[in-house]
């Protein structure tokens, strides 16, 4: 099991919450063109998840930790295909547009931000097919994109619990 974290950098909170996502690039092995919560592996540097969580957010949408306001750790999920321990860590920040974020290049093609809201009005249950194999899963559609996987999970856990 590798273990890896993820920040939900949540915005507006607690008047007008949401959060940020990346759409990562369309040519990497992994997870290409999904939409994640800025996140990744723990490195032998990182002091704990959180540091991963802080340092991968930092790499992939260029938000400074100093800006970030750690709340509570999730419980961890796994990934079915990669085999991944995800840990997610609820990040308070300062509305987005005021942070100058941008997608590393190299991994993300788009830093997206969405409502609380609007993500609970996408929220459905579908016939998706990965791998060639069926799987009814919670998935939550907002502006043409679909949050599926560990990311849905995720998502549903946070939004059961604000």
């Amino acid at each position: 099991m590798i273990e890896a974290a993820v920040l939900l950098p949540l915005y507006g909170w607690p008047e007008e919450p949401g959060l940020v996502f990346t759409e990562r690039r369309a040519d990497l092995r992994r997870h290409a063109g999904e939409i994640s919560f800025p996140g990744g592996r723990q490195d032998e540097g990182d002091a704990d998840l959180a540091a991963t969580a802080l340092r991968e957010a930092r790499e992939e949408i260029g938000l400074d930790p100093t800006a970030v306001e750690l709340g509570e750790a999730l419980p961890a999920t796994r990934t079915f295909a990669t085999g991944y321990r995800i840990h997610p860590f609820v990040g308070r920040i300062p509305h987005p547009g005021g942070l100058g974020l941008a997608p590393n290049p190299a991994e993300v093609e788009t830093v997206l931000a969405f409502s609380l809201d609007v993500l609970r009005e996408g929220y459905a249950m579908r016939r998706l097919v990965r791998r060639g194999v069926p799987i009814h899963t919670a998935t939550y559609e907002v502006e043409g994109h679909l949050i599926w996987g560990a990311t849905a999970r995720i998502l549903g856990d946070l939004l059961a619990r604000v």
